[in-house]
């Protein structure tokens, strides 16, 4: 099989919507040898390159005018070493297709983010977490990556092999280079038990410490305009299995997450003024249940919603009095907030550009419904995010910049210093990554 190329100025899209890019080119090589030769062919015309992958960033990580590569040619599973414990699989592989490709081979990674569309390169250079009391992200669990870099040469990275690009890689946004291969820590499959139960915002509130402290996945969502939340404990169980049934796993994951929430979205972006009343309604609609599967059926599910989001990384003991100042935020504003916010947890880890880098870290997240002015609510919550040391998760709106960054990332500079290292031209850059990284 081989790559495919083709010219003219047709418009690439992210996911939301919200960011559109017309590149003179885009390229789909079958393999790192045809995606090397296309970043040399890029370099000699004076042409910028991005990859690209589902589009699922907020922000414009991915967008160019230059050569847009995408990695559809680029999937599979390449290895699994059972002794290492490891999988390593390409770049353009979408998480839905490891996940399951891994529980066909009994196998499953610690922890994942709560959707799977994106691709594992994707999802891991853009710092994609889901919550874990122990558990850090998706590019914490690698162990080894194959880059491109702008002179066309293809490094591999790993604790013992270029251990400093190795640092800074794994979460790279794009600026380091093209990943094209990355190995990732697996174990044996194991059984989640979920419990999903309804809990009232300042009991949730006070309790955050010790249900932090009990449960090895916690996470909550508030409802603005009511006192309600609702939490998810995943815990690792004996078994047996006993997934959601049919019926009710629908009503829950499709009707109500997906249909009657797409339904109060779009009577809410046309009504405003009806957004308190449904918020009461739904989230009073949720009720309790409790469910034991595989990892990948717990942590995810599915996001057909379209909708703009924000997340900003806290220090973990700062958490609850930022979510405390948003709820006070909204109360006295004449904002009208459909979607509800989430608030997640990781541990410290030692990626320098990491939004845990260093710190254990809480998450709190906020989404408006795509098409909604999203503005004046994300910057209200901004401004209480960054009062805190606040970190803006890599693919989500924000609007931080590089002086910015360098105050709250401890390893700022020694990630711009290796990106002068390894793309001195900027080959890979684009006015995001000027914005967030500096020239």
């Amino acid at each position: 099989m081989s790559g495919t190329t083709t010219t003219g100025r047709s418009t690439w899209r992210n996911w939301a919507g919200n960011v559109t890019a017309r590149p003179v080119a885009e390229v789909s090589p079958a393999s790192t040898e045809e995606l090397a030769d296309a970043v040399r062919k890029a370099a000699e015309d004076g042409l910028k390159v991005k990859a690209v992958g589902t589009g699922h960033s907020f922000t414009a990580t991915a967008a160019t005018d230059g050569v847009l590569i995408r990695p559809d040619l680029l999937t599979g599973i390449r290895e699994i070493d059972r002794t290492a414990m490891t999988v390593t699989v390409e770049a353009g592989t979408p998480l839905k297709r490891l996940n399951a490709a891994l529980a066909r081979e009994g196998l499953s990674l610690t922890n994942m983010g709560d959707i799977m569309e994106q691709t594992v390169a994707g999802a891991t250079s853009t710092g994609t977490h889901g919550t874990g009391r122990d558990s850090a992200s998706i590019a914490a669990q690698i162990r080894a990556l194959e880059l491109v870099t702008a002179d066309g040469s293809v490094l591999t990275c790993s604790e013992k092999e270029n251990p400093d690009v190795f640092a800074a890689a794994r979460i790279g946004l794009g600026a380091l280079g093209v990943v094209t291969a990355i190995t990732l820590a697996v174990e044996p499959v194991f059984l989640l038990t979920a419990r999903e139960e309804p809990m009232a915002f300042d009991k949730v509130t006070a309790e955050f410490d010790a249900l932090f402290a009990e449960n090895e996945h916690f996470e909550f969502y508030w409802f603005p305009h009511t006192g309600n939340c609702n939490t998810k404990r995943n815990n690792r169980s004996a078994g047996p299995a006993a997934p959601p049934g049919q019926i009710s796993g629908w009503i829950e994951d499709e009707l109500l997450s997906n249909g009657v929430f797409q339904l109060a979205c779009s009577l809410g972006r046309v009504v405003p003024a009806s957004i308190p009343a449904i918020a009461k309604i739904s989230s009073r609609a949720l009720s309790a249940r409790t469910y034991t599967d595989i990892p990948y059926k717990v942590f995810t599910s599915p996001r057909r919603v379209q909708f703009v989001e924000m997340e900003y990384a806290l220090p973990r003991e700062a958490a609850v009095g930022a979510l405390r100042e948003v709820k006070a935020m909204i109360e006295r504003s004449p904002l009208r907030v459909s979607f509800p916010v989430e608030v997640r947890t990781a541990p410290a880890d030692d990626i320098a550009l990491s939004t845990a880098s260093g710190r254990e870290t809480a998450y709190i997240a906020v989404h408006l419904y795509r098409g909604t002015p999203y503005q004046s609510y994300f910057t209200a919550v901004e401004r209480i995010m960054t009062a805190h040391g606040g970190r803006p998760h890599w693919g989500k709106v924000h609007t931080r910049d590089a002086e910015y960054f360098a105050g709250v990332y401890p390893r700022f500079r020694e990630f711009t210093a290796l990106r002068d290292r390894l793309d001195p031209e900027r080959l890979f850059g684009n006015d995001y990554l000027r914005r967030v990284l500096g020239d």
